[in-house]
């Protein structure tokens, strides 16, 4: 596995779930990320080799040089790269210097641009698939020029053991540390910056003093908008939180919002959905995929901030439907999306590719 970013961010959490689980299947997995990245920590002490690396840009030829000795040190048959400069230093280290192994690409998130023909060409030529995490994330590739045929699909999961470190006390904790009260109404939104404006002006149509907690984006970053609209509302900051801690962060919200348009999964909202949370999402990309809507959550259009404004008050105000929301978001967080399966969908592709070239 390669990555140049590897902090915080769902991603990096998939990548330490599926390296982990391939790794405890007695596989030699090798994860190649910068040593001050969260991902260099969380693999810390486990089966999985991390090999530091260092990634100046799409042509560094160091870091193609360091591939190359990684793949020659521990015999690697297949390269899985997960991100933009890496992408470029699995490819080029391949056609350089003619490695025997196979180049997979996965893509988590809608290309911000396609980088036109040429850069097309690049990938499809010097990969052998690339992995795309939801059916919207292929569809959408495949408008971009990319042949159905080059994409294989295979869902991210979480481990269910990892909801077992929710801690009762630490969210009585963190109740007091935010002045939340036990039956409080908390609107919630746990991720990085992806349009979380779109909470602000849902919020201003509700016109109700629900308390909201933002995790994941800096503190106060969203005042100054708050402010312009005049919404009554308290906005706390989590600033960023700990993967490991933040399912006690969930276990605050009487619903979960990721109003984002870049995400080609929202591993956030099967998080919420295992706790319990009910959750709403965009119409877009990945979100679609995991949200069953009227079923396992609901879902809006983006900019349709009355809309927003509407599904948040029926996750409240109906309870018969919260009621479903809960139930089906649980069971389907626990079981369609359990990273057993994804362990398993992945192994399975790997030994394919690897045995097309024996």
């Amino acid at each position: 596995m390669l990555t140049y970013q590897g902090d915080m961010a769902g991603s990096t959490n998939s990548i330490a779930f599926l390296s982990r689980g391939l790794a405890e299947k007695g596989h030699t997995v090798v994860v190649g990320c910068r040593k001050e990245s969260l991902l260099y920590t969380m693999l810390q002490d486990s089966g999985v080799i991390v090999e530091p690396m260092v990634f100046h840009g799409r042509f560094d030829l160091k870091n193609i040089r360091h591939v190359r000795d990684t793949v020659k040190k521990y015999s690697i048959e297949l390269i899985n790269a997960q991100s933009s400069y890496d992408r470029y230093s699995s490819i080029l280290a391949r056609f350089f210097y003619r490695l025997n192994t196979k180049v997979v690409h996965t893509r988590r998130q809608p290309p911000r641009s396609d980088g036109g023909l040429i850069q097309r060409l690049f990938y499809l030529a010097g990969t052998h698939k690339i992995v795309v995490i939801s059916d919207m994330m292929k569809k959408i590739f495949v408008k971009k020029g990319y042949p159905a045929s080059h994409l294989e699909v295979i869902y991210n999961g979480a481990p269910t053991e990892r909801y077992s470190v929710i801690n009762e006390k630490k969210t009585a904790d963190l109740r007091m540390h935010f002045g939340i009260s036990e039956n409080e109404i908390v609107i919630g939104c746990i991720s990085r910056f992806k349009k979380q404006e779109q909470l602000i002006q849902a919020l201003k149509i509700i016109n109700k003093p629900w308390k909201v907690l933002f995790a994941g984006i800096e503190k106060n970053s969203l005042d100054p908008l708050a402010a312009q609209l005049g919404i009554p509302n308290q906005i706390l900051y989590a600033g960023y939180v700990d993967p490991q801690e933040i399912l006690n962060y969930y276990k605050l919200l009487s619903v979960n919002v990721l109003p984002s348009t870049t995400d080609g999964f929202g591993l956030v909202l099967i998080e919420a959905m295992a706790c319990g949370i009910p959750v709403i999402g965009t119409d877009f990309g990945g979100i679609s995929d995991v949200i069953q809507h009227e079923i396992s959550g609901l879902l809006f259009k983006d900019g349709d901030f009355k809309g927003l404004a509407d599904s948040i008050e029926r996750c409240i105000n109906d309870s018969h439907l919260r009621e479903r929301l809960i139930r089906n978001g649980r069971k389907r967080a626990l079981e369609d999306f359990a990273i057993e399966k994804t362990i398993e969908n992945y192994e399975k592709f790997y030994h394919r590719l690897i045995s097309d070239g024996r």
